[in-house]
């Protein structure tokens, strides 16, 4: 497995146990940090995502419900919700990344965290996301 796939599914853990368990990103960190291979490039890409999705969750999950109609945040399976929080993350925030692998990298976590429902419905939403993307680019 490459580097941003295990960070990227480390970030979802720990995203899922602060959202379903209430517990503070501090000890999250700390437990995961513990556990995490030594290598820095693991380390930092996860907890870029980890922290960066922690700080605009507000605003990503503005944009979520701005992409589902008759879908409340909470109602969504909490995997499929910070599944799709990270690639919404990562689709703003880190440019360097092409939109199609990480809406491709979304999908193929969510075939091992998720249902099999799951992926169309990440799909469906993040490709309405990645048009925040290139819209910006364009201009």
């Amino acid at each position: 497995m490459n580097s941003r796939r295990y960070s990227r599914e480390c970030s979802l853990q720990m995203l899922y146990v602060v959202d379903n368990c209430n517990e503070s990103t501090k000890t999250v960190c700390d437990a995961f940090i513990k556990k995490m291979p030594k290598n820095d490039i693991y380390k930092k890409f996860t907890m870029d995502l980890f922290f960066g999705v922690c700080n605009k969750k507000k605003y990503i999950d503005s944009i979520i419900k701005k992409y589902t109609k008759n879908w409340d945040i909470e109602r969504m399976v909490v995997i499929d919700r910070n599944i799709i929080r990270i690639a919404i993350y990562e689709i703003i925030f880190f440019n360097f990344t092409p939109i199609n692998v990480i809406i491709n990298e979304a999908i193929e976590i969510s075939k091992k965290y998720s249902t099999k429902d799951s992926r169309k419905f990440i799909n469906g939403i993040l490709d309405k996301v990645k048009i925040i993307r290139v819209k910006d680019n364009l201009e």
